[in-house]
């Protein structure tokens, strides 16, 4: 083991895809934030996104119609309080990405509103993508530019290895970095937003670095878990080394699944067919590989043509082409694969979980929003969304002189006296909010975005 370190902050940050950098950001107006990262700053679940973040921008579309779909999606096992909160406050997360400089695509024509598309299980097309399917890519990268220009302090290649509990409370964590040296961080605070576990899966969407390090911790240290057993698998993966993404928003676009035989199978499912929830499809997909003794099922993007494909989806089109498939001439090979975990730590509507001093946002949270399987494009817009909560419930607390205690002693840490009495009222002991266990689906209220 390589030499031990002790440093402090106001709140501590792990995990760098759209939730912590998100909360960093937040939390960097009015307190030290050191925000810590196991690889490279811009890696993570976000920078591979696709399919882009839903919200009701458009003046057509609301809130409550978004909540609908939402709660349809979820299988009846939503936190109805949760979806409101995020399709109620969603479309000001999503222009506050476009305040940060997130260009999303755009119609071109004479009012230049932004293109919106449609997936499975939206009832309208209210899908905001950037770069054709480069949406997590362009997210991603205005978010690290911002918190390079904010200078927040920032620590890559430091993994986390536990977090740290005193008296039923967690002060912060222990991480350790690429050569084995080993730091603890000590923080009035501490926000997880470490992401999904795919990795734990044989064939996965995820990036190596989604491997439940988050959750393992919080489990360890006794947060409550819950949901654990939702673990959403995306229907149409490339069924080639890598199990490449193929977006949802291609199937909205007109693609269909065909068995080996060239038969449109899933209209027999569901009336929804290609754009059922993704939980439906996935299943039905299945069923028919099992009766195909384990092959794979064909998307067949045919009826898009070539030139379409390679506008509108760039980055999928130049993948699938490099496995060596001309998708716009011939159907290509897809297997369901492991997506997105619904569950995780359990949070309150402000990010809180059952450890006094513990936060979670993103999908290692489970916030109640998505029940047994994600809306298309709701996990952007959840971790934007509860992710500034958490920080902002944090900060209520704060006096004045409460944070900001002093410049820092080392590049990426900051100076504040050990054992300083808490500025940030998440350290309170206040335990998470309780919710029922099983809510009834319900329709919720009508309501209208939240002003910019």
């Amino acid at each position: 083991m390589g030499a031990r370190n002790e440093v402090h902050t106001d709140l501590l940050v792990v995990g760098s895809g759209i939730a912590g950098l998100t909360a960093a950001l937040r939390a960097s107006r009015t307190a030290d934030v050191l925000l810590v990262t196991k690889t490279e700053l811009a890696e993570g679940s976000t920078r591979y996104a696709q399919g882009g973040i839903a919200g009701a921008l458009d003046p057509a579309d609301s809130a409550a119609a978004h909540a609908r779909d939402t709660l349809g999606a979820g299988a009846g096992l939503c936190d109805e309080a949760a979806v409101r909160v995020l399709c109620e406050e969603g479309p000001t997360a999503i222009r506050r990405l476009i305040d940060l400089g997130v260009a999303f695509d755009r119609t071109g024509g004479p009012d230049s509103s932004y293109a919106m598309c449609l997936e499975g299980a939206h009832s309208r097309p209210r899908i905001l993508h950037a770069g054709g399917d480069a949406t997590g890519r362009a997210i991603e990268n205005a978010l690290v530019a911002a918190v390079r220009e904010r200078g927040i302090a920032v620590r890559e290649q430091s993994a986390l290895v536990d977090l740290r509990v005193e008296d039923g409370r967690v002060v912060g964590a222990e991480l350790m970095t690429a050569d084995g040296t080993r730091c603890v961080v000590r923080a009035r605070a501490t926000l997880l937003a470490t992401g999904g576990a795919g990795q734990l899966f044989s064939h996965t969407t995820n990036p190596a670095v989604s491997t439940g390090d988050g959750i393992a911790a919080a489990a360890r240290a006794g947060a409550a878990l819950e949901d654990l057993e939702f673990y959403q698998f995306h229907p149409t993966a490339l069924a080639a080394p890598g199990s490449f993404l193929i977006s949802e928003a291609v199937r909205g676009e007109g693609a269909v699944v065909r068995d080996e035989q060239g038969r449109r199978f899933l209209p027999e499912h569901d009336p929804r067919a290609e754009l059922a929830p993704r939980d439906v499809v996935a299943r039905a997909i299945a069923r028919v590989m099992d009766a195909q003794e384990g092959r794979p099922v064909l998307l067949d993007a045919t009826g898009i043509g070539s030139i379409r494909l390679r506008e509108r989806f760039p980055t999928i089109d130049a993948a699938v082409r490099a496995a060596g498939f001309d998708w716009g001439r011939v159907p290509v090979p897809v297997t369901p694969a492991a997506h997105y975990w619904m569950g995780g730590v359990r949070t309150d509507l402000d990010g809180r979980t059952s450890l006094p001093g513990l936060l979670a946002a993103g999908e290692c949270a489970r916030t109640g929003v998505h029940g047994a399987n994600r809306l298309a494009s709701n996990s952007l817009l959840e971790a934007a969304v509860f992710a500034a909560r958490a920080v902002e419930a944090a900060l209520s607390g704060c006096g004045a002189g409460a944070v900001g205690a002093g410049p820092a002693e080392v590049p990426w840490a900051v100076s504040v006296p050990a054992g300083s009495a808490p500025g940030l009222s998440v350290l309170t002991g206040t335990a998470a909010t309780a919710r029922p266990d099983r809510p009834s689906p319900a329709e919720p209220s009508p309501a209208e975005p939240s002003p910019a």
